[in-house]
């Protein structure tokens, strides 16, 4: 279009409520700001904005700004609240001042939810802020007003739960995002924003009144022709220089190929893979392995329990009879046992199985003597507090090489090749202490930026767990590692919840972390 000439312009509804809107303007406006006034969203706009640029009639421009947005822990904490936020409504409920360790069972008394662990973090945060003291093991609030002050801190995750650019953020609260920084409840990110603004050539056209809304179509329907109505309207030109919206392109999830990789690995090495149950018999979980009922890894701080249906059932009366002799006083293993008298109802009660090792049990169980190797690889669970180097529910292999011939020195070798396939190239092992293992020893691999790493576990079951399951010849070679940390190490990954996430951006930067890892490793 010419501007010499005072022809009108006629625009559809919405490209003329969006340049009304800029006019209106004296600085750029952001896209998604714009989307938010006109009641709609950034991707319905997007063919609007090329069409006026392509019109001269506004300005793009693509800047970079730092955002603050939750994490996976600030979003928890949305929801079940910041744990100091939850001990000042417990201290405020009870009007008391309670010890320490009484705060858990008060806190469910009045439902809210606070593990012991968190308990001692949210006092430490607490008496950081002068809110409380802790006297003789017992919490006394200083102020009142300050207790109120830590409820506020709730609402500022609300502020920013759907992001908040930093530069936005209000003065009196930047303390507390910084702390919160710390704390990894927020993360600062980079973000591509898109600015608009109207050309003065749009201004000038638009002062004078030579643009208009109207009804503009993109095709001549049979009604519009039978009707008339077509000459109300005006007919869209189809600009063809104007390029489409281009897809995302659909990217493989680096953690589930790292996983596919591993198996690989071991499959090379002559295993097979075996499968069992996420849901647990407390049998196969801890008893099967030797492991005392009154073990303090069987409460439930370290292991999470089924409420409902909260047993299962033991068909094997001999095997379950084998276990409590062995517990009790050693049965035929030359063992002392434990010298306790061993509970069938605790063994039957269903846990989400804290390690993949009840697998290996159960494969054992299974197939008893002769000369296999298998291994399993699968999630287990444990009652930990999200954060970048801990997670509830991670991913072990965990593996078994079953022989009559075979020494400790069988499982040093095989723990070395499987580290050399995964990448893990200089290794070290040194003895160690397992329950259910002996010997046993702690694997080390070398990492050029972290140094020597702990990548597994292992060891010879002992006569106390293999004889009950029915082994009377064989030796079983044992181990654990955990492929989460090893996921990081290779691919440079900072935070375990990156292992897991959906941001497409994400899963892109670390395929080609996981991609160049695997060129490297077959040079």
């Amino acid at each position: 279009m010419d501007e010499d000439k005072n022809e009108e312009l006629t625009l559809p509804q919405q490209e003329f409520e969006l340049l009304r809107l800029l006019k209106d303007s004296v600085a750029s406006v952001r896209i998604d700001n714009v989307a938010s006034k006109l009641n709609t969203d950034v991707n319905s706009l997007m063919r609007s904005i090329a069409e006026l640029e392509n019109l001269g009639l506004i300005r793009v421009n693509k800047a970079i700004r730092k955002i603050i947005e939750l994490t996976e822990e600030g979003r928890k904490y949305l929801e079940v609240g910041l744990p100091e936020v939850r001990l000042v409504r417990v201290l405020v409920r009870c009007g008391c001042k309670p010890s320490i360790n009484e705060i858990p069972s008060i806190a469910n008394k009045y439902g809210i939810s606070l593990m012991p662990n968190e308990v001692n973090y949210a006092i430490s945060t607490l008496s950081r802020l002068g809110v409380v003291r802790v006297n003789k093991g017992v919490i006394e609030p200083i102020s009142q007003d300050k207790l109120n002050n830590v409820i506020n801190r709730q609402d500022i995750l609300n502020q920013i739960k759907n992001e908040v650019f930093e530069d936005e953020v209000p003065e009196s609260i930047k303390s507390i995002i910084q702390e919160f920084l710390r704390r990894n409840i927020v993360r600062v990110r980079e973000r591509s924003v898109i600015e608009l603004s109207i050309t003065d050539k749009a201004r000038d056209l638009m002062n004078r009144g030579l643009i208009k809304a109207g009804i503009v179509v993109t095709a001549l329907t049979p009604e519009l022709i039978t009707s008339g109505a077509w000459r109300n309207v005006v007919i869209k030109r189809f600009d063809l220089s104007i390029p489409t919206p281009q897809a995302p392109i659909v990217t493989k999830h680096f953690f589930s190929e790292f996983l596919k990789f591993v198996k690989e690995v071991f499959i090379s090495l002559g295993f097979e893979e075996v499968y069992g149950p996420h849901i647990e018999l407390e049998l196969w979980n801890f008893d099967a392995l030797f492991q005392a009922q009154d073990h303090p890894a069987r409460e439930i701080h370290d292991t999470y329990f089924l409420k409902y249906p909260s047993t299962g059932k033991i068909l094997d009366g001999e095997l379950m009879n084998r276990i409590a002799r062995t517990h009790e006083d050693g049965w035929i293993t030359g063992s002392r046992g434990w010298g306790y008298k061993w509970d069938p109802g605790r063994a039957v009660r269903l846990v989400l199985r804290t390690q993949t090792t009840s697998v290996s049990v159960r494969t054992l169980y299974k197939r008893g003597d002769g000369e296999y190797r298998a291994f399993t690889i699968d999630r287990v669970f444990r009652p930990e507090v999200l954060d970048p180097k801990h997670s509830m529910e991670f991913h072990q292999a965990d593996g078994i090489v079953v022989g009559e011939n075979l020494s400790f020195k069988h499982l040093l070798g095989i723990l070395e090749a499987l580290a050399r396939g995964m990448g893990l190239r200089k290794v070290m092992f040194k003895p160690a202490y397992f329950p259910f293992t002996s010997p046993s020893a702690e694997g080390y691999a070398y990492h050029e930026k972290l140094g020597w790493i702990e990548f597994v576990g292992s060891g010879i079951f002992r006569p106390e767990v293999v004889m009950p399951l029915g082994i009377k010849r064989s030796r079983v070679l044992a181990f654990g590692m955990g492929l989460d940390r090893i996921a990081m190490i290779l691919m440079n990954i900072e935070d375990i919840r990156d292992l897991f996430s959906r941001d497409i951006n994400v899963i892109k930067r670390y395929w080609t972390n996981f991609s160049r890892f695997v060129n490297n490793l077959n040079r």
